[in-house]
Parts: C-alpha cells; structure tokens; sequence
C-alpha cells in the first residue's frame, strides 16, 4: 500500500486550520501531519515532520506568505498550495506565487468566486495529489538573466517559435523570456491556466522582459519582439496567409483534456510553418503537446523537450519524448540559447504547401 500524502497547514486563521485539516482528513491518500498559525511556527513542523505538501496563506503575522514561500524555494524546496483570499485566479499575488515556484494557488471558499468548502475541498485534494508528485530544485535567491543576442535572420515573415507548458510552466516562461532580447523572433506560448490567470501574468511578464508580451487576440499577427500567450478557456491556433502569421482563436472543445491546448497549437504551427519553426514543451502534467510536437518534428522542425532532472512535473515532456516528438532535452538553463541557435539555423527557406 502506497504512503499516504503528509501535509503541514499553515494558515493563522483558527478556524480555516481546523477546516483544512477536517476535509483533508477524510481523504485516505492524505495524512496532515502538522498545522501552524505563521511561518516561525511553521518552520519548526517542516523540520520535524518533513512533509511532502504545504498548504501556506499568504496574509499572516511576522511574515507573509509569498516572502515565507521565497525562503522555502531557496532553502528547502517542497510543494507548496498557496490558499487564501488574495490568490484568487488572476490576482497579482497568485502569478507571484506561480513565479516563486508554488505548484498551484486556491482562493479560500467563500470569497468573491462563490466556491464553497466542498468544492474548495475537492479541488484542493486534487491539487495536492498533484504537488506530491513535483520535483523542485534549490531556487536561486536573485536569479539574473542577460538576453542573448537577436538571431543574424531574426524577422517576422517566415518563421515562428512555439513553447507549450502546465505544471511550473510560469516560473519556466518567465525565465525562458528573461533571456530573450527585445527584438526577439515571434513566439507564441500556451501554457495551461484559468482565463482570469492569463491578463495578469502577459502584464507582468509584459514588464518584467524586454520584449512585448500580450494575450493573443483573434486576428493578431505575429512579429519581431512580440510574444502572444494563448487566452484562458481558448485555443490558440496559427494560420498563415500571403502576409504571414496570425493568431486564430477558437471556442471548439476540450484538446487533449485542455483548452487551451498545447497539442493545438504546436499542430497548427506544423501545418502553417512546417520546417520553419521551433517548437518547445516545457514542465507539465499529462500528455498535452506530444502530438502537436510530433507534428512538428515530422513536418521538419526543430523540437526541444525539457530535460527531467530541471522539470517540475515530467508528465508533457516525457510524453512528448516518447512519442518521437523531440529533437533533443535540454534543461532550463539551456533552452533559450538552443532556441534561437535553431530559429537561426532556419534561414529563410521557402515554406511547401
């Protein structure tokens, strides 16, 4: 019989203490070995309990939240939730927390999205069965990025880099554009996240790197030192005409268990760049992405997967590698260089139809 999940809840809410620990009680995967009301108390049960998940509220006394999950990511990585009323979906503190490498965030029941306990409940069990399964690194105390020089045949007519992401995608896109310049080629990203998500995170990674970030928009065309993110609840597909590339959003179902979709995506890219593109899958749960990067590398582009031991969640690459989908794993560190190596090494070669 499998372990149970251990679980600390740190939360200085009494009450929303007990009620954690009564939903995640009933569940028989999950054991709650400790509760605490801030993070100094926090810090002594982490130590001796050595859990596998920590729910954490961001508002609480001698220390917030996202500065406690800072220190926890540098000096002792393990999964975290975030639970409170300020990470509701699209708050600036739920991206944060995604940045400094939490494996999801969930809005207290009751707040302003109307959730109650049981649904909260049931979504939180969900989440945490996934954070169990996250593999985090020592996070770097001032991570510092200095963009790479634009490709010799950057442009915007021809060729396209396409990056598909879940689970510890947003702290990975956002380390991915740190490195690129503000003339950087066209990418498109989608990366698995609410529709009340996406704004806020384009925005913040809009100021954050050098080039323009937006959510895409029906109709958009793509170019030099822009990156369009696919909008929540959307596909994000790329058509071509006799200008060049252009974003096409559609309402059409669930893809591969997700819309937006990664798979989505990076097929569209095949079919409108085929041997022009760069096609990228990052840290994810499931197998989102394997067909569309396989798609891609047999209309002849170049695939990179996200190496395992970097990964958060090995679910989107491993799938992806599986499947012949990829051209070669790199790790974090590496992918933005081998990025623009390959979008370089492109040329302008004519696309067949």
């Amino acid at each position: 019989m499998a372990r149970a999940i251990r679980v600390v809840i740190v939360d200085d809410s009494a009450l929303m203490r007990e009620m954690l620990k009564d939903i995640l009680g009933r569940e028989p995967g999950i054991e709650v070995v400790g509760v605490a009301r801030d993070p100094f108390e926090a810090r002594e049960i982490i130590k001796a309990t050595n859990p596998d998940v920590i729910t954490l509220d961001v508002e609480m006394p001698k220390m917030d939240g996202l500065s406690f999950l800072e220190k926890i990511m540098t000096l002792r990585p393990t999964p975290v939730i975030m639970i409170s009323s300020l990470t509701r979906e699209g708050s600036d503190a739920a991206i944060r927390a995604l940045e400094l490498g939490a494996v999801d965030c969930l809005a207290k029941p009751g707040g302003s999205d109307g959730k109650g306990f049981e649904q909260t409940g049931r979504e939180l069990v969900s989440k945490i069965m996934v954070a169990a399964t996250a593999r985090l690194s020592m996070r770097r105390a001032n991570p510092t990025t200095s963009p790479l020089p634009t490709p010799r045949r950057a442009g915007s007519g021809s060729r396209l880099i396409a990056i598909g992401a879940s689970t510890g995608g947003v702290e990975r896109i956002r380390d991915v554009l740190a490195a690129m310049p503000a003339d950087c080629p066209p990418i498109v990203i989608t990366q698995h996240m609410g529709p009340s998500y996406v704004p806020s995170f384009a925005a913040r990674l809009d100021r954050i790197s050098a080039p323009s970030v937006q959510v895409a928009s029906h109709g958009a065309r793509l170019a030099q030192g822009v990156v369009f993110i696919a909008p929540g609840d959307r596909h994000l597909a790329i058509v071509r005409d006799s200008q060049g590339f252009v974003c096409h959003i559609q309402d059409s179902p669930l893809v591969s268990g997700h819309r937006p979709s990664v798979d989505v995506l990076l097929a569209s890219v095949a079919k409108a760049a085929g041997p022009n593109a760069v096609g990228v899958i990052l840290s994810g749960m499931g197998r989102d992405g394997a067909i569309g990067m396989k798609a891609m590398r047999d209309a002849g582009a170049h695939t990179i997967g996200e190496q395992e031991s970097s990964c958060v969640v090995y679910g989107m690459p491993r799938a992806a590698k599986e499947s012949g989908g990829v051209t070669v794993e790199l790790p974090l560190s590496q992918i933005p260089a081998e990025m623009m190596r390959a979008f370089d090494a492109i040329g302008d070669r004519p696309r067949t139809t």
